[in-house]
């Protein structure tokens, strides 16, 4: 008798406010946990208030646990490059600064390398008439942001950013991605 063992594995990305990719990553098919949190920056334990005045370095980022038999890295990239835009320098829509650039912090070369091809396909195919700046860095220490962060969307529906920023993101997702929607 054979012991399996099911492997998974962790993505770390930054695309604006965490709020909006954790809403969207909730919905994917072999995403198993999502965690907000902070990385990139110089500053141990940072709080959101200290990382929202910009000077922590950090980016608001979503930490997917995800079963690479059901989900490709691939895959989840991109998700990553259809719900955000890649192409502004530390900003998303209204949110302005540095916490709120795009990134992918990998957890090692098979997933720089996939990053690094994603982001040369997607520029060839001119999806984007900007350049794309989407960092690519080596993940390091994750921080999970305050509990009321978690699963921000599903708790707090009614808040005027969810109903205006996130929403929208979320129906945009699950209208395009919908064979790979949680059932």
């Amino acid at each position: 008798m054979s012991e399996t063992t099911t492997t998974r594995e962790i993505a770390t990305l930054a695309g604006g406010c965490f709020w909006c990719l954790d809403a969207v990553y909730q919905d994917l098919r072999g995403v198993e946990l999502i965690e907000s949190g902070y990385m990139g920056g110089h500053v141990r334990n940072p709080s959101y208030r200290e990382v929202c005045n910009g000077t922590t370095g950090h980016a608001e980022v979503v930490q997917l646990t995800f079963d690479p038999a059901q989900i490709s890295f691939q895959e989840i990239l991109e998700v990553f490059f259809t719900i955000h835009d890649p192409t502004t320098l530390n900003r998303q829509g209204a949110d302005v600064g540095t916490q709120y650039r795009s990134a992918i912090f990998y957890h090692n070369d098979e997933q720089k390398a996939i990053a690094e091809e994603t982001v040369r396909a997607i520029t060839a195919a001119g999806l984007w008439k900007d350049p794309i700046v989407t960092q690519i860095a080596a993940a390091d220490t994750f921080y999970k942001a305050e509990e009321y962060h978690q699963d921000y969307y599903s708790q707090n529906r009614g808040q005027p950013y969810c109903q205006v920023v996130i929403a929208p993101k979320v129906a945009k997702f699950r209208k395009h991605y919908l064979d790979r929607l949680k059932r």
